[in-house]
């Protein structure tokens, strides 16, 4: 009996009662801020962390962004927006309750594009002396915030020391007479090679900076993918695109090449949007999957809160194991902007 009163004397001085912490008063609490924050960030504002090269120089991978998604409870979006919307082919159920837990709670990726038409335009894409255009309800749009800068190849990994590693895994099938050493070398250097092209990425190189004084991304010679001369892989702006896989011929109506992936035409129809990357050469966009339906629009990117040359998903990992590293990559100009 004294010790209870002892108990209870206790968590008066720490919490001002002698409630137990999980009463239904903590629960109630706990689930209101829980609705709070979930209507915050499904109806006001969100944060998104890109994931992607689509929209360089513009937003880099490894940036931070707040997307206002209260302007468009009030208007729909307009042309130029940077908009953020749900992946354009997850494949979505015609359950209405599991939908709206898609939509809102866990399912599709967000992806980001820049608003080039909406609905009612005409969207027509030509290529003129080897280079891209686009043109708006006959027009020729002028886009200055196109990346105008090269794109270089990048290995994920570092083919030759991941066939060293492969090697060395699989040195037990020489001591058993498997394979010779040559064969397990070549078999290695192939395995790697595979792993190597399918970790590989474009991203935005500055040709009159060295390697290590890129503005963009800090780009390890080694992992840079040469030609056959030994000349780097570029893809320079402009340069028209060979058909994505998704566009197979007949299959989207958009397209009026079977070569091209920069040639297209579109009505808009009512609802529908068109958008594509500042990035042209490494965009993944409406001219492969088509007009973007403005249910799956939520939000425009209106803010860069953070930005820093990562290659982790979750940076908090790169700064919890690698806090030196981490700071170094911090790109300090391109942190706390407005976007346009």
């Amino acid at each position: 009996m004294i010790e209870n009163q002892h108990n209870k004397s206790f968590l008066k001085k720490i919490f001002g009662t002698d409630r137990k912490f999980f009463s239904n008063n903590s629960i109630s609490e706990l689930i209101m801020w829980v609705l709070i924050i979930f209507a915050v960030r499904t109806f006001i504002f969100g944060l998104y962390q890109v994931p992607s090269g689509s929209a360089e120089t513009t937003m880099l991978i490894g940036e931070s962004f707040v997307a206002d998604k209260l302007t468009y409870w009030f208007r729909t979006p307009r042309r130029g927006e940077i908009i953020s919307l749900n992946d354009v082919t997850f494949k979505y159920s015609t359950n209405p309750i599991k939908r709206w837990w898609q939509n809102y709670v866990w399912g599709p990726t967000n992806v980001t594009k820049r608003l080039i038409a909406i609905p009612g335009d005409v969207i027509e894409g030509k290529i003129e002396d080897g280079k891209t255009a686009v043109y708006l309800n006959g027009k020729k749009l002028d886009e200055p915030y196109l990346n105008q800068y090269p794109l270089v190849g990048v290995y994920g990994l570092d083919p030759k020391e991941r066939a060293r590693e492969v090697e060395r895994e699989n040195f037990k099938y020489v001591r058993n007479g498997d394979l010779t050493i040559d064969e397990l070398q070549n078999k290695s250097s192939e395995f790697a090679i595979r792993q190597a092209l399918e970790s590989m990425r474009w991203k935005t190189y500055d040709p009159s900076k060295p390697f290590n004084k890129q503005p963009f991304y800090n780009l390890e010679e080694k992992l840079l993918i040469r030609n056959a001369k030994g000349k780097l892989e570029l893809r320079w702006p402009g340069t028209p695109l060979p058909r994505h896989k998704e566009c197979e011929k007949g299959k989207n109506y958009w397209t009026r090449s079977d070569k091209s992936y920069d040639e297209f035409y579109i009505e808009l129809g009512p609802n529908q949007y068109w958008g594509m990357g500042d990035n042209r050469e490494g965009s993944y966009d409406c001219r492969a999957f088509g007009p973007i339906n403005g249910s799956l629009i939520h939000g425009k990117m209106v803010f860069r809160i953070f930005s820093v040359d990562s290659g982790y998903s979750w940076m908090i990992f790169h700064l919890l194991l690698h806090p030196i590293d981490f700071i170094k990559r911090i790109r300090w100009s391109r942190c706390l902007q407005f976007v346009r």
